[in-house]
């Protein structure tokens, strides 16, 4: 397994980053890679046990780092919301904001909290619902955002006739369908704020294939055990063919933090499953600007969230 080469970010000392899914994998590079460039790194997670345990492990690898946890399960708007009132409470800007947390290919269709499609529902109607809460902070904080998506996405479709894939279901779709709308979003999010003066940037991201928890184990999706695909891509990551979690970890970075990311870009590893970050070619299904407009109307009218100025 080869090296990572970890980027080099600028100081970001005084700077409040906040991580969703941060409490293993991918997330917790980041926020471990944020914290150790002087951000201030708050960790929405689902389980307190286990993000408590990410938190620790970030304060032993950067002595003196400002990590602190909060609860978010992006699978319930009310949690969303919860999480948005404790956010405005405290008042203080966030200057990054990093959509990581997702779910991948649970074994039988489920549903969120409010009834959606748990991939769409947790991967972007969660994330939608959260960014929007936080505007007022984020437009305080000059914020970039970033937004995870995945290879998926490549060949992606909205199914605009059944976004929440009530009638025959097909889990890979629904996945794409999920992180293709992760991208659109991000895509109309940079749009609305460049018209409308907001100050956020908003760009993408994606980590190519890494040995991540996506597809392991999860008997809480149904899954009792690692998936055929986990195993093969933890062995195509031991011969340096996939990436690592730490090298997968660094197109996000870059988007989150780097100093050549200036908004609507996309990066990723220079080969498509793996290898050092770099800026990429938008794929087709992002192009379409309409869908993305199209897509934040539908996702305020599912989640009725808007914007909160």
């Amino acid at each position: 397994m080869g090296r990572t080469t970890h980027i080099s970010l600028p100081d970001l000392t005084g700077k409040v980053a906040v991580v969703t899914g941060a409490s293993d994998g991918i997330g917790t590079v980041i926020a471990t890679q944020l914290a150790r460039s002087g951000a201030e790194v708050v960790m929405p997670v689902r389980s307190a046990t286990k993000g408590e345990r990410a938190a620790e492990s970030i304060r032993v690898a950067v002595p003196g780092a400002k990590v602190t946890t909060r609860a978010l399960d992006l699978s319930s708007l009310e949690s969303v919301s919860t999480l948005v009132n404790d956010f405005s409470s405290d008042g203080r800007a966030i200057d990054i904001l990093v959509n990581n947390a997702g779910v991948m290919q649970p074994p039988a269709r489920q549903v969120t909290q409010d009834g959606f499609e748990l991939q769409f529902g947790t991967n972007h109607l969660g994330h939608f619902a959260l960014t929007l809460g936080l505007l007022p902070l984020l437009r305080k904080g000059n914020a970039r955002v970033t937004h995870q998506t995945s290879i998926a996405a490549r060949s992606g479709t909205i199914n605009w006739d059944d976004l929440n894939w009530e009638r025959s279901y097909d889990v890979m779709k629904a996945y794409g369908q999920s992180k293709l709308a992760v991208a659109l979003f991000a895509r109309e999010l940079e749009a609305r704020s460049s018209a409308g003066g907001w100050g956020i940037t908003s760009n993408i991201a994606h980590p190519g294939v890494s040995p991540t928890n996506l597809l392991a184990a999860q008997p809480g999706l149904g899954r009792p055990k690692d998936s055929a695909g986990r195993r093969l891509i933890g062995v195509l990551a031991r011969v340096g063919i996939a990436g690592t979690v730490d090298s997968a970890a660094q197109p996000g970075l870059v988007a989150a933090a780097g100093s050549d990311a200036h908004g609507d870009q996309f990066f990723g590893p220079k080969r498509l499953i793996g290898g050092p970050p770099t800026e990429v070619a938008m794929w087709k299904p992002m192009r379409r600007m309409d869908d993305a407009r199209r897509l934040w109307e539908a996702s305020e009218q599912l989640t009725g969230v808007q914007l909160a100025f």
